[in-house]
Protein backbone atom coordinates (compact mmCIF):
# COMPACT_ATOMS: atom_id res chain seq x y z
CA UNK A 1 0.00 0.00 0.00
CA UNK A 2 1.64 3.26 -1.36
CA UNK A 3 1.40 6.14 1.33
CA UNK A 4 0.12 9.29 0.40
CA UNK A 5 2.44 12.31 -0.01
CA UNK A 6 0.90 15.74 1.51
CA UNK A 7 2.49 18.44 -0.34
CA UNK A 8 2.77 21.78 1.84
CA UNK A 9 3.00 25.26 0.08
CA UNK A 10 5.74 27.38 0.89
CA UNK A 11 4.08 30.73 -0.28
CA UNK A 12 0.64 29.51 1.09
CA UNK A 13 2.35 28.77 4.78
CA UNK A 14 4.33 32.03 4.54
CA UNK A 15 1.14 34.33 3.69
CA UNK A 16 -0.70 32.07 6.46
CA UNK A 17 1.95 33.60 8.96
CA UNK A 18 2.12 36.82 7.64
CA UNK A 19 -1.56 37.65 7.65
CA UNK A 20 -1.66 35.55 11.78
CA UNK A 21 1.36 35.10 13.37
CA UNK A 22 1.90 30.83 14.11
CA UNK A 23 -0.97 29.93 11.25
CA UNK A 24 2.02 28.90 8.59
CA UNK A 25 3.56 26.46 11.74
CA UNK A 26 0.12 25.36 12.55
CA UNK A 27 -0.46 24.97 7.84
CA UNK A 28 3.29 22.90 8.57
CA UNK A 29 1.90 21.25 11.67
CA UNK A 30 4.65 22.54 13.86
CA UNK A 31 2.31 23.43 17.13
CA UNK A 32 5.30 23.32 19.48
CA UNK A 33 6.37 26.60 17.41
CA UNK A 34 3.21 28.78 18.01
CA UNK A 35 3.92 29.36 21.58
CA UNK A 36 7.40 30.67 21.05
CA UNK A 37 6.18 32.86 18.64
CA UNK A 38 3.50 34.28 20.64
CA UNK A 39 5.91 35.01 23.63
CA UNK A 40 8.66 36.76 21.33
CA UNK A 41 6.03 39.00 20.09
CA UNK A 42 4.25 39.79 23.37
CA UNK A 43 7.50 40.03 24.98
CA UNK A 44 9.05 42.35 22.65
CA UNK A 45 5.47 44.24 22.57
CA UNK A 46 5.79 44.99 26.26
CA UNK A 47 9.10 46.10 26.27
CA UNK A 48 8.60 48.68 23.32
CA UNK A 49 5.57 49.90 25.76
CA UNK A 50 6.94 50.25 28.48
CA UNK A 51 10.23 52.05 27.25
CA UNK A 52 8.16 54.37 24.86
CA UNK A 53 6.08 55.18 28.70
CA UNK A 54 9.19 55.94 30.15
CA UNK A 55 10.65 57.97 27.11
CA UNK A 56 7.27 60.08 27.16
CA UNK A 57 7.47 60.57 30.96
CA UNK A 58 11.56 62.02 30.91
CA UNK A 59 10.77 63.82 27.98
CA UNK A 60 7.79 65.80 28.60
CA UNK A 61 9.12 66.44 32.16
CA UNK A 62 12.38 67.89 30.63
CA UNK A 63 10.20 70.18 28.07
CA UNK A 64 8.16 70.88 31.09
CA UNK A 65 11.24 72.08 33.03
CA UNK A 66 12.37 73.91 30.16
CA UNK A 67 9.11 75.56 29.86
CA UNK A 68 8.99 76.51 33.60
CA UNK A 69 7.23 74.11 35.46
CA UNK A 70 9.26 72.63 37.80
CA UNK A 71 6.05 70.82 39.64
CA UNK A 72 7.08 67.20 38.51
CA UNK A 73 7.84 64.89 41.29
CA UNK A 74 11.32 63.67 39.66
CA UNK A 75 14.67 63.53 41.54
CA UNK A 76 16.58 63.83 38.31
CA UNK A 77 18.37 67.05 36.99
CA UNK A 78 17.68 68.29 33.57
CA UNK A 79 20.89 66.40 32.30
CA UNK A 80 19.71 63.54 33.73
CA UNK A 81 16.39 63.86 32.06
CA UNK A 82 18.04 64.32 28.90
CA UNK A 83 20.50 61.22 29.37
CA UNK A 84 17.59 59.13 30.54
CA UNK A 85 14.97 60.15 27.63
CA UNK A 86 17.33 59.07 25.36
CA UNK A 87 18.31 56.19 27.21
CA UNK A 88 14.58 55.20 26.27
CA UNK A 89 14.48 56.21 23.29
CA UNK A 90 16.85 53.75 21.79
CA UNK A 91 15.29 50.99 24.22
CA UNK A 92 12.09 51.45 22.05
CA UNK A 93 14.15 51.15 18.84
CA UNK A 94 15.71 48.04 20.13
CA UNK A 95 12.26 46.74 20.91
CA UNK A 96 10.76 47.65 17.87
CA UNK A 97 13.25 46.16 15.66
CA UNK A 98 13.29 43.08 17.69
CA UNK A 99 9.23 42.94 17.52
CA UNK A 100 9.70 42.94 13.37
CA UNK A 101 12.57 40.47 13.41
CA UNK A 102 10.61 37.99 15.22
CA UNK A 103 7.43 38.90 12.97
CA UNK A 104 9.56 37.94 9.68
CA UNK A 105 11.92 35.16 11.29
CA UNK A 106 7.57 33.71 11.98
CA UNK A 107 7.10 34.05 8.18
CA UNK A 108 10.55 32.56 6.96
CA UNK A 109 9.98 29.83 9.62
CA UNK A 110 6.98 28.66 8.09
CA UNK A 111 7.83 28.81 4.22
CA UNK A 112 11.24 26.77 5.35
CA UNK A 113 8.79 24.03 7.31
CA UNK A 114 6.77 23.76 4.45
CA UNK A 115 10.02 23.27 2.11
CA UNK A 116 11.04 20.67 4.14
CA UNK A 117 7.89 18.94 4.75
CA UNK A 118 8.70 15.60 2.78
CA UNK A 119 11.82 15.75 3.53
CA UNK A 120 12.95 12.21 4.33
CA UNK A 121 15.38 12.09 7.37
CA UNK A 122 14.85 7.38 7.30
CA UNK A 123 18.44 5.11 7.67
CA UNK A 124 17.23 3.88 3.67
CA UNK A 125 19.78 6.18 2.01
CA UNK A 126 18.96 4.07 -1.86
CA UNK A 127 18.40 5.50 -4.87
CA UNK A 128 14.77 4.48 -6.53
Amino acid sequence: MAQESVVKIPKKAGMYSAIIPGAGQVYTKKYWKVPIIYAGLITTAYYFKENHDLYDLYKTTYLNRIGGNTSDNLNYTDANLVTLTEHYRRNREVSALLFTLTYVLNIVDASVSAHLFNYDVSEDISLH
